[in-house]
């Protein structure tokens, strides 16, 4: 098991690791929308959260040895389910490989964001 990090995606909030290789497999957690480079939420509208959101997972699948066509599951949850076409008009632009999903609404997301994405990934690593 290694554990992945970069600065080129948000610092975990908590006791956790921004993705956990393992098995051939990489494990994204949670990626809000939180620019790396500033410390602060990435615009107000979804489209804008949704991409941040995005490029923060593809930062920590490349330092994992991996990438987003490589992607076989994502998790993803909205604060609003009003937000899903739109938010599916930025994931289907990153997460070209069409992986297995689940996208559900959370009451509420840390630090108040609109989306959250995990993932889970191939590697090289066996």
């Amino acid at each position: 098991m290694r554990k992945i990090s970069t600065t080129e995606a948000p610092a975990a909030i908590g006791p956790y690791s921004q993705g956990i290789a393992a098995g051939g497999l990489v494990f994204v957690s949670g990626q809000i929308p939180v620019d790396p480079a500033t410390g602060s939420i990435a615009g107000s509208a979804i489209e804008e959260q949704a991409q941040q959101s995005c490029k923060n997972v593809a930062a920590v699948l490349k330092a994992a040895g991996s990438g987003m066509e490589r992607v076989v599951k994502t998790t993803c949850f909205l604060a609003d389910m009003a937000d899903f076409p739109a938010f599916n008009g930025i994931y289907e632009k990153f997460f070209v490989s069409c992986p297995a999903r689940s996208c559900v609404a959370a009451k509420a997301l840390p630090k108040g964001v609109l989306c959250e994405i995990e993932a889970i990934a191939e590697t090289d690593e066996a």
